[in-house]
């Protein structure tokens, strides 16, 4: 039974792939294998139906966590984008050259999502490349670079990914020795796609004729205001976090109610017909919601794997047979780009005792860097890849033939840096 339940994320990940030539939407094939996963494993489990829905349960409360979190900043972000609150940003980005700009999206990206998380990051850079670029094709590839220099910028902050947040906050690691031992890593992990893709991108920035949003009825005062209260908003939400040792959905949501509350305020007294964009509730209506779908699906598919022990025993077997550890952790990391890196970091955490491995201990640090940058190698391997994916309608195959060599290129960059930083320094 176990053996179907693998044969069956197989081809539900296989169909996910190749979504666009088969024409199946690839948030309706992650229902049915979560579906079809979770009532296979029931079936075989010594636990009983009782007992797989106590860890269902469980599991469900993780991946609702998530897909809160993401509806509230896509949400966010969309109101943001209906007052025109980008042009704070866009107005003050000069480069006129493809290449330039790039660089310039690449950094705002690395260093956002290290205050932020990179999930959220890549909301907001995507829908801020829509104010930028007419092309779709050029919008696609920014958007392949938001993926790597969110993942890059999140791997070495406690709070800017969700593994190394994870090691934060079970000791592995601290605040001030992740960020000096992995952020020159985590640099060359961006700088590196970023040089190579600068000899690939050629042209003038071409901007869009019009851009559609609710910027026609807002003053430069609540373009402003908006702007800075939807960046704050997401800011809140690791100082929340950091504050009270509340799930980031709870101070997600808190900060999504304090910006309806100040739309409602500051549109109250004008007429119905001009306002009635400009409001959250109809914000809630343009945002993606087969992607929070997609997330759903995929996250409680992959939870499958890692319920009924097959990722905790493929770690175990990684470390009989392999047994070194910086092919483990490098290896981790490369899977982390298939399947999800939460489960996988959790199994590490169990298989590597404290007792053994302190805190700040090399494979702690090198698995931070990994397992949070690896993901950028596929399209679904990550939460920034899969809100990408929804926003700009990613192809699987597209991101694997165009982006997919450069994360590699970054992926690998940073490890030979991380390898030789710690052994100058050791």
């Amino acid at each position: 039974m176990m053996t179907m339940i693998a044969v069956v994320f197989v081809l539900c990940y296989a169909m996910i792939a190749l979504e666009h030539p088969i024409k199946i939407n690839k948030s309706a094939t992650a229902l049915i294998a979560a579906g079809v996963m979770w009532t296979l494993y029931s079936m075989a489990s010594p636990l009983g139906v009782h007992g797989v829905t106590e860890q269902l349960t469980e599991k469900l409360a993780e991946t609702a966590a998530i897909v809160f979190f993401l509806i509230s900043a896509m949400t966010i972000v969309e109101v943001t984008d209906a007052h025109g609150g980008f042009e704070v940003i866009t107005s003050r980005i000069k480069a006129t050259k493809l290449s330039s700009l790039l660089w310039v999206i690449g950094f705002i990206t690395f260093f956002l999502s290290s205050i932020l998380d990179n999930m959220t990051t890549t909301i907001v850079m995507v829908a801020l490349m829509k104010r930028l670029l007419k092309s779709h094709e050029q919008r696609l590839f920014f958007a392949g670079i938001i993926v790597i220099a969110a993942n890059a910028g999140g791997a070495f902050s406690p709070i800017g990914d969700v593994t190394t947040t994870m090691l934060w906050i079970g000791g592995q690691v601290t605040t001030a020795n992740i960020i000096k031992t992995t952020f020159l890593a985590s640099i060359v992990c961006l700088v590196l796609p970023l040089v190579i893709a600068s000899f690939m991108l050629k042209g003038n920035v071409v901007p869009p004729n019009q851009v559609e949003n609710g910027a026609n009825g807002t003053s430069q005062f609540e373009k402003n205001l908006m702007f800075f209260m939807g960046m704050g908003s997401l800011i809140f939400v690791p100082i929340f976090k950091s504050i009270t040792h509340l799930p980031p959905y709870l101070g997600i949501l808190l900060a999504l109610g304090v910006l309806w509350l100040v739309g409602n305020i500051l549109h109250r007294n004008k007429p119905d017909e001009e306002k009635d964009h400009l409001r959250l509730a109809k914000a809630l209506k343009r945002i993606d919601m087969a992607s929070a779908v997609f997330f759903i699906g995929i996250l409680l598919a992959v939870a499958t794997l890692s319920a009924n022990g097959m990722l905790p025993a493929l770690a175990g077997w990684l470390d009989v047979k392999i047994g070194n550890q910086s092919i483990i952790v490098i290896l981790i990391g490369m899977a982390s780009a298939i399947v999800d890196n939460i489960p996988l970091v959790a199994a590490s955490m169990g298989m590597y005792p404290m007792a053994q491995f302190p805190a700040d201990s090399f494979i702690w640090e090198f698995m931070a860097y990994c397992a949070g940058t690896g993901g950028s190698m596929l399209i679904i391997g990550s939460a920034a890849g899969v809100a990408a994916m929804g926003l700009e309608k990613i192809e699987f195959f597209w991101y694997a033939r165009k982006i997919g060599p450069l994360a590699m290129a970054g992926y690998f960059g940073g490890i030979a840096t991380y390898i030789l930083q710690y052994k100058l320094l050791h």
